[in-house]
């Protein structure tokens, strides 16, 4: 059975406040930017947004834990990060950072896989016109940061290897700091933040496979993607059984890192494989299903691990001095400070300009800027190129490394300022998304247009007036009998 998206022409699809047209008049542009969500896609967004700010506050806290431990422990921060094990009869004798950035990463890809394939079928990226705005944005958000690293550190003379490490986006890392500042963010804003990381994450893997890919070694490539074709045919098949995919996917995973592509790459592959629509009598589809149940694994334990392998940089006022002195660091913080920001908000302007459509009536550009600003959060993929783009030379990957994070927290710091001028307003309209009055588990924006809400509601306030008047009687007759 072919794979149909659902519909998503849902009734009361105009955003909240926004001006419709009088009868026989039409809009002059036909799309609008960062409109609502359809329930079912909202309910998703806002399932996956709750995971990954858990996952993202315990990145946080593995970053701050590296960084404390390599600052005052550093030998033994060392030692731990470079023991080795693993048999190396199949080429797998690596180091304690090596296997969180190679192994457990791949359950990260994994899910980014599953993600993605969910996108391209049943999310916002399942028809070219809603893909538009993302994938702009997206790819304007990776050039611009490419761009700006290159100028600034090709003026220099720095080396030109890490042009690819502040062009990512860390979707988790970003909905820490959301979560950490306290700031309300409108549904639109959440979901665009999503999707954009879910294109971001598709570029960068590219990225990775291509530029970052040692040399082939054509048996183990070969043994993997046969591999890939089992996992394949065993999915189509409706075979089931962790017993049977995991231990097959640790096989995928060994070639392929074996192979001289990074072994990440297996992790995205298998997840782009899994079907993620439902069929007659699903209640949710199978890729939604393993999401489901992979997503604290990689959230919670294979994330915040990398990151406490990966972020651990000494940090003295000679080393941040530094940062802003060699042109490979201070391309990469510009790059994620500077070139994000510019990059997303100006896909998203093009797209507006270009395009028949309009932004939400609801939201304003300075909304789309504090957004922007914060998709400049780019830790965990770019401390990944940042290691695979100067492994050559320890020392500026550990200094690219501090880039990162000095990049990151600016970005950080400027997007809670823009998010928190905002937050009153973006209160307001989370009230509003959220509100149920009549209690039937549907947000009352979704059932403006349904009568059957109003009717409801009618029965209910009219209760209400009920019990004011009988109150007001209980009142009146106690002050009566108070006078006598």
């Amino acid at each position: 059975m072919s794979e149909q998206p659902p519909r998503s022409d849902s009734p009361g699809s105009d955003p909240p406040g926004a001006d419709r047209p009088p009868r026989g008049r039409t809009r002059s542009r036909s799309a609008v930017l960062l409109d609502r969500l359809p329930l079912p896609e909202r309910n998703f967004v806002a399932d996956a947004l709750r995971a990954e700010t858990v996952g993202g506050v315990l990145l946080l806290l593995a970053a701050v834990a590296a960084l404390i431990w390599s600052n005052t422990l550093h030998h033994s921060y060392e030692a731990v990060s470079d023991f080795h094990f693993g048999p190396a009869a199949l080429g797998l004798h690596l180091s304690v950072e090596h296997w969180t950035a190679d192994g457990l990463l791949a359950v990260f890809f994994f899910v980014a896989g599953i993600e993605l394939k969910r996108e391209l079928v049943a999310g916002e990226l399942r028809t070219p016109a809603a893909a538009a705005l993302p994938v702009v944005a997206a790819l304007c958000g990776m050039a611009v940061p490419a761009v700006v690293y290159t100028v600034v550190s090709g003026a220099a003379g720095g080396s030109l290897k890490g042009w690819a490490v502040p062009t990512a986006t860390d979707i988790a890392f970003a909905l820490a700091v959301l979560a950490v500042i306290g700031t309300a963010l409108p549904a639109a804003l959440r979901a665009f933040l999503l999707t954009l990381a879910v294109v971001d994450d598709l570029f960068a893997i590219l990225i990775i496979a291509i530029f970052f890919s040692s040399s082939l070694h054509i048996a183990p490539l070969l043994g993997s993607l046969a591999g890939l074709v089992a996992f394949w045919l065993l999915l189509r098949a409706g075979v089931r059984g962790w017993y049977v995919y995991v231990p097959l996917a640790v096989v995928i995973w060994a070639l392929m890192s074996n192979s001289g592509v990074h072994a990440t790459i297996a992790g995205v592959a298998m997840g782009l494989m899994l079907r993620c629509t439902t069929r007659e009598g699903e209640r949710r589809s199978p890729g939604e299903h393993i999401e489901h149940l992979v997503r604290p694994l990689s959230a919670g334990l294979a994330v915040p691990l990398f990151a406490l392998f990966s972020a651990g940089v000494v940090v003295s006022a000679g080393s941040l001095r530094d940062v802003f002195d060699r042109p490979e660091t201070l391309g990469v913080v510009l790059g994620l400070v500077v070139g994000k920001t510019l990059g997303v908000f100006g896909g998203t302007w093009l797209a507006a300009r270009f395009t028949r459509a309009e932004l939400n009536a609801d939201l304003s550009w300075p909304d789309v800027l504090a957004v922007s600003t914060l998709a400049g959060i780019g830790f965990t993929v770019s401390l990944l190129i940042g290691e695979l783009a100067f492994s050559d030379d320890p020392r500026l990957a550990d200094e690219a490394k501090a880039a990162v994070l000095v990049g990151s927290l600016t970005a950080a710091l400027l997007a809670g300022i823009l998010l928190k001028l905002r937050n009153d307003r973006y209160r307001a309209l989370t009230d509003d998304e959220e509100r149920d009055e009549d209690g039937d588990g549907i947000p009352d924006i979704y059932e403006r247009d349904k009568p059957a809400y109003h009717l409801r509601m009618a029965e209910i306030l009219e209760a209400k007036a009920a019990e004011h008047r009988r109150l007001a009687r209980l009142g009146r007759d106690a002050g009566d009998s108070d006078g006598t």
